[in-house]
């Protein structure tokens, strides 16, 4: 499938009547405008055509619904009842995620590691809105108060998993659907329980936003299984964030390659 082919099953899924299109061919991308409430959004055709080549149809369903759970959202912030800090979540995003919304308007963060930053989404029902400047001042609250409505939010979040065993090597999933998988990441209290159940390394994992992986490591093949895994997720989710695992250690967060390294640091000091 081309760009262009794609542009054309938007249009037929979508419709004419709400929407107007601009297909930026020298980009690759599709401008899609709300003509009520004049407002749009951007979609980049060749991600959507790298997951079409994986799973076919169901990337384009993906998007389509995405777009519109999108712009009833915009629809729905006319209703005062959604500026809520109670409707505040964290999310977790790639450090290479865009700073500003398209209008401009910077998006209020928190550092968090070298492959992940933290974001922030007032939850809008089936779909959330990025906190930038401009929303911040409509919600008449500081940066603050975004992120401590946000720590207090994401515990509130269930945190069931689902047990796999590989190897010898246990994993646990989380994976509720609902938007906020890996943002459990920032529950240290989640962490805390977790670790104290695990009897090797502690792994965690973000490929994507709808999940979160935690690996119970306890032999080196266990090491291969989790990369090979984090790569496949990240491959095929919607929103990829990093195919790159974290060892979990006195409540930091470490990448895995730096305990590759100084692992060999030890044993070469051992020699």
């Amino acid at each position: 499938m081309k760009s262009n082919e794609l542009v054309g099953k938007v249009k037929e899924r979508l419709g004419i009547d709400r929407f107007d299109y601009e297909h930026d061919r020298e980009r690759d991308d599709l401008r899609i405008e709300h003509k009520s409430i004049k407002q749009g959004i951007t979609i980049h055709l060749a991600e959507i055509l790298a997951k079409y080549h994986q799973i076919k149809e169901k990337a384009i369903e993906e998007v389509v619904y995405t777009i519109e759970q999108t712009f009833e959202a915009m629809e729905n912030e006319e209703n005062d009842s959604f500026y809520d800090l109670a409707n505040v979540f964290p999310i977790i995003r790639s450090t290479s995620f865009p700073l500003k919304s398209n209008e401009g308007s910077p998006f209020i963060t928190m550092d968090h590691t070298a492959e992940t930053r933290v974001f922030y989404a007032l939850d809008l029902g089936k779909t959330y809105r990025l906190v930038d400047e401009k929303l911040l001042n409509k919600l008449n609250v500081t940066e603050n108060q975004i992120r401590e409505a946000a720590r207090f939010s994401v515990k509130k979040l269930p945190t069931n998993t689902k047990k796999d065993e590989v190897a010898g090597n246990i994993f646990y999933f989380l994976n509720e659907n609902d938007g906020y998988d890996a943002s459990r990441i920032l529950n240290e209290s989640f962490l805390k329980d977790m670790k104290a159940k695990i009897e090797g390394d502690m792994t965690v994992s973000v490929p994507h936003q709808d999940v979160l992986i935690i690996g119970d490591i306890r032999n080196e093949v266990g090491y291969d299984v989790l990369a090979q895994m984090t790569m496949h997720f990240f491959t095929v989710g919607m929103v990829p964030i990093t195919s790159l695992s974290f060892v979990y250690e006195d409540g930091e967060l470490e990448p895995i390659f730096i305990l590759a390294k100084n692992k060999l640091n030890k044993e070469q000091d051992k020699k």
